[in-house]
């Protein structure tokens, strides 16, 4: 291994109109989003991609308390990990602490969630109807469910506008990789 290590970040936003939460209550359950589209491909929007992100400070001192036992850190375990979205279009800065939106939401987990494959680590929530009606400009992943958790990122890209009547979903992986 190299002396070094870096990590690279994709998200994927998948929308469907999904009134009655039917959708919803498969994503959040674990359903995967192939699944989803196979069986409601007509009620599918698209799914929106972006590569890169700012990791936090505040993020990273977190995994190095972990890695140590230090104090008393919080996992981005299935119990604690929350997506977050928001509607800043600041640029994402390593000292921000969590999301700088008027508007935002962060949720649990969807069943299953977080997951590791090899070295990439995947985040989702799932959005429902009535949730996070608002534009979608800036994503993290925090060990609570509000800006006073420890963020591991912020990423700031435009990904639309969710409305009522539309389910949202939000995968956010991380790959760790020597540099």
């Amino acid at each position: 291994m190299k002396d070094g290590l870096g990590w690279s970040t994709v998200i994927e936003v998948s929308k469907f109109r999904d009134e009655n939460d039917e959708i919803y209550e498969f994503l959040r359950n674990g359903g995967s989003i192939d699944e989803a589209i196979r069986r409601w491909g007509h009620r599918y929007i698209g799914t929106e991609k972006h590569k890169g992100n700012v990791g936090l400070i505040e993020g990273r001192q977190e995994i190095e308390d972990i890695i140590c036992g230090l104090g008393a850190p919080t996992k981005w375990d299935s119990t604690n990990a929350y997506c977050g979205v928001g509607d800043s279009t600041t640029p994402a800065d390593e000292n921000d602490t969590g999301l700088l939106g008027a508007s935002k939401l962060y949720k649990a987990m969807d069943g299953t969630y977080p997951q590791r494959s090899g070295v990439t680590m995947e985040f989702r929530s799932t959005y429902q109807s009535a949730e996070g009606n608002f534009a979608w400009n800036e994503f993290t992943v925090s060990n609570t469910n509000s800006d006073a958790g420890k963020n591991m990122n912020r990423v700031v890209t435009s990904k639309g506008t969710k409305v009522a009547g539309e389910v949202w979903t939000l995968s956010l992986k991380i790959t760790l990789n020597p540099t």
